[in-house]
């Protein structure tokens, strides 16, 4: 996954998680310890989250944990785990869980954030090959969710993760990718703007570009892109773009008011 932003001065060549494309030159962060940031969604059976909402909570937990104190303080607890994830591939992965499975994974050192109808649990990074066992057992692939009625527009003056029309996503890679691309946002921010977006509790929408032609504009317009490297799913390629709200995370935007 290459998550690329204009200015990003932190990380000026993008990031990508997974592997390289397009390039033979060794990239440093390779040589890194590899960690993965792991979300869990909350899944039971007579009661599952909508899929919009899902993928806003999962967002949402990214940023969550990104501003927690645990996670920003010079001696806070999971600051090296982010740092040292931060210095190698940026990865994340959803999982999903259950009745005891769920309340097993909510023992661990975490934070939950609830959407309208979606419980996601975000965690510090850990070690690509180093799962904590509460975790490690439970199912990531085929992770799919609906939407009982189409979403409403997008909130107004709040930033939007614009979803690729081309592609088909299960809901758990989904969530992955605005994952991805509210990190990009929040990477994009400075101190105020980001004390502000927290304060307004990470408000934020998740919508399908509705057509090709918008895709395209988004995609050219110099917002933040997630791009994926294509390894599970997907083909490689863009898969979120993200634009800033009016009032709240003031980044580069095209929706008219």
């Amino acid at each position: 996954m290459r998550l690329t932003v204009a200015g990003a001065d932190r990380h000026p060549a993008g990031w990508q998680t997974g592997g390289v494309t397009g390039s033979d030159i060794p990239d440093p962060r390779d040589a890194a310890p590899q960690f993965v940031l792991p979300l869990v969604v909350r899944l039971e059976k007579d009661r599952p989250p909508a899929r919009t909402d899902a993928l806003q909570t999962a967002a949402r937990a990214v940023l969550t944990l990104l501003s927690d104190e645990r996670a920003t303080a010079e001696d806070g607890e999971w600051t090296r785990a982010v740092r040292d994830w931060e210095d190698g591939r940026i990865r994340k992965v959803v999982r999903r869980a259950r009745g005891a499975e769920w309340r097993k994974a909510s023992t661990l050192p975490g934070i939950t954030v609830t959407g309208e109808s979606a419980e996601v649990r975000v965690f510090p990074p850990v070690p690509l090959d180093g799962w904590p066992r509460e975790l490690v057992k439970l199912q990531v692939s085929g992770t799919d969710l609906d939407d009982p009625a189409p979403p409403a527009a997008p909130a107004p003056g709040r930033p939007v993760l614009w979803l690729n029309p081309a592609l088909e996503m299960t809901a758990g890679k989904a969530m992955a990718q605005t994952g991805h691309g509210a990190q990009l946002a929040w990477w994009a921010l400075d101190d105020e703007a980001r004390a502000a977006w927290r304060a307004d509790g990470f408000a934020l929408s998740v919508r399908t570009a509705p057509d090709p032609e918008h895709w395209s504009e988004l995609t050219a317009s110099g917002l933040p892109v997630v791009r994926d490297a294509g390894f599970t799913e997907i083909a490689p390629g863009p898969t979120v773009a993200v634009e800033g709200g009016q009032r709240i995370c003031p980044l580069p935007r095209l929706r008219r008011p």
